[in-house]
């Protein structure tokens, strides 16, 4: 085990060198605040991989808030990805996995792509999804060379997995200042952007434009860091890509029949047949990770009153999510690839629409219009996908809308053959390869996408798109239609075979999801993917909700 003096040596280990801040050399070489990095060169973009950006979480470090990395005196080499963070090492293959991760608790890194003259330019911070268990900055879809093209810096960045990034507990939170526990993972996020707010300037990045963006747990994050005040000035503009805005924990008290983040947190030590702290910080942390997910725990931040002080809804209702422009959709085919959501079909039509007569009341005739009894089976994944991503995608647009910011929604509605024979039109994260323009980079299980000439222009259009937005906080492309804000006429982007602008994108859909979130949390009830067969009973309409 690493102990922390260890871990300062090594840090600071070896004399100076000098350094130059730009070259065309094929290792260029930085001379950063945090110490000087060689990187590698990739055409007329610098890269730079596995920069450390806190200390290694681990030992006494482990649940902690991350610490500052000390200035490393020496030319650091960062040629190589860093490790993942610790997650469970799953034997089952899935349209998501590529090929095994080295993993380590000591995964606090980031990676950069720069153009090679980058002078005052714009930054994106990029947090990767993988419902805050999985996933990694190395993974080759997220490779920021065609954005960097373009102009824009990419970052990405790893953060904390699973128990050992979202854990709460009451003895970690009675050794906290804050006396706080949980939300480490998010902790790393904002430690990252401070990192990049004191050093991007080297790389030849402005600090005051910097855009978080994530997709799936990514932008679950970036709702996060919209809320928590720990994260303002880091950032001038943010990304959702496929966010859900659910209930979350509290740090102390049971919540929407959960319970609350340092009582779940008791019940995974117990299940560990850990009596304190110490017998957790002294278990193996792949063990430990593999345990907890075994025992159910998922990880989510929890409303600790510092870092994250309210629930998300109620945080973007009173309007106190950062006043930034914003670019926020989702993928109309989510849960394709994510049919565990889904609840079972019902037996037959009648079954399904006697069930949601029996769920949702006076607002079932409302529901079986958006969601048919003719076509159940496809009525029931459009449930799901409305509830999570549709309904957050139009909420955020709306609420940043109404702070007066500018807001730009779309809907990613793209197929090509291979996607369509494996009956995953436009599935969860189906965009990313054209967001990066590394189509040719996805996992093996992955849905080919033909090198087409109208394939790479669909691309082009989507890295127009989102670097410009990053630039300006407009997105904008020479070879694409306007992309207008969502304001009050209701304005999106349809990425279909080619991008699209339209307004009032799937009428009624946010009212009734809307609805049914008021109805369940001032009933108490969680809201998730608890929906359409699987829904409780809702509460009928009241003076609080429609």
């Amino acid at each position: 085990m690493i102990s922390f003096r260890r871990v300062i040596a090594l840090a600071c280990l070896s004399l100076a060198l000098p350094v130059s801040a730009q070259s065309s050399d094929p290792t260029p070489v930085v001379d950063a605040p945090a110490g000087a990095v060689k990187g590698t060169s990739d055409g007329n973009v610098r890269v730079f991989k596995g920069i450390p950006y806190a200390l290694p979480p681990v030992g006494g470090m482990r649940w902690r808030p991350p610490a500052p990395m000390p200035k490393w005196a020496s030319v650091r080499t960062t040629a190589d990805f860093g490790p993942a963070c610790v997650q469970p090492q799953s034997k089952t293959p899935s349209l998501y996995s590529g090929g095994k991760m080295p993993v380590s608790e000591d995964c606090l890194t980031l990676n950069i792509w720069t153009p090679a003259k980058a002078k005052n330019a714009p930054v994106f911070v990029w947090i990767h999804g993988g419902a805050l268990v999985g996933g990694s900055s190395r993974e080759p879809i997220y490779d920021g060379k065609r954005l960097a093209d373009r102009g824009v810096i990419v970052v990405s960045i790893n953060y904390r997995l699973g128990v050992l990034g979202w854990l709460a507990h009451p003895a970690l939170s009675a050794e906290s200042p804050q006396r706080i526990s949980g939300n480490y993972g998010l902790l790393d996020q904002i430690a990252a952007l401070r990192w990049v707010h004191a050093n991007i300037g080297a790389f030849g990045g402005n600090p005051g434009n910097v855009t978080i963006a994530g997709e799936s747990a990514g932008a679950l994050s970036v709702m996060y860091l919209l809320e928590s005040p720990l994260a303002r000035g880091l950032y001038a503009k943010a990304v959702s890509q496929s966010g859900y805005m659910v209930s979350m924990a509290d740090l102390r008290k049971s919540v929407f029949g959960a319970p609350s983040g340092e009582g779940l947190g008791q019940m995974v030590a117990g299940g560990l047949q850990a009596p304190d702290l110490a017998t957790l910080r002294g278990m193996d942390a792949q063990t430990i990770t593999d345990s907890a997910a075994k025992l159910g725990f998922a990880p989510f931040g929890n409303v600790d009153g510092l870092v994250l002080p309210q629930q998300m809804t109620t945080a973007f209702d009173k309007g106190k999510q950062a006043p930034v422009p914003l670019l926020v959709g989702f993928n109309q085919g989510e849960i394709r690839s994510l049919m565990m959501l889904a609840p079972k079909p019902s037996a037959s039509a009648a079954d399904y629409e006697k069930a949601i007569r029996d769920r949702y009341g006076d607002l079932a005739d409302d529901f079986l219009l958006l969601y048919p009894t003719a076509d159940y089976k496809q009525s029931i994944i459009a449930t799901t996908r409305d509830a999570l991503y549709g309904w957050t995608a139009e909420r955020m647009a709306r609420k940043q809308t109404a702070l007066g910011r500018p807001a730009f929604l779309y809907m990613f509605d793209h197929g090509y053959p291979a996607m369509e024979a494996a009956g995953l039109h436009a599935f969860h994260a189906s965009e990313l390869p054209f967001v990066f323009g590394t189509y040719d980079r996805t996992p093996p299980l992955w849905p080919m996408v033909p090198d087409t000439a109208s394939e790479r222009a669909f691309s082009d259009a989507m890295l127009d798109y989102w670097a410009s937005f990053a630039r300006d906080g407009r997105p904008t492309s020479a070879n694409a239609p306007a992309w207008p804000a969502f304001g009050s006429a209701q304005a999106y982007m349809h990425f279909a075979d080619k991008p699209i602008a339209d307004t009032k994108l799937m009428p009624g859909m946010y009212a009734l999801n809307e609805a049914v979130m008021c109805r369940k949390a001032y009933a108490g009830i969680a809201w998730n993917w608890n929906v359409g067969l699987v829904s409780p009973k809702l509460p009928a309409k009241s003076a609080a909700c429609p």
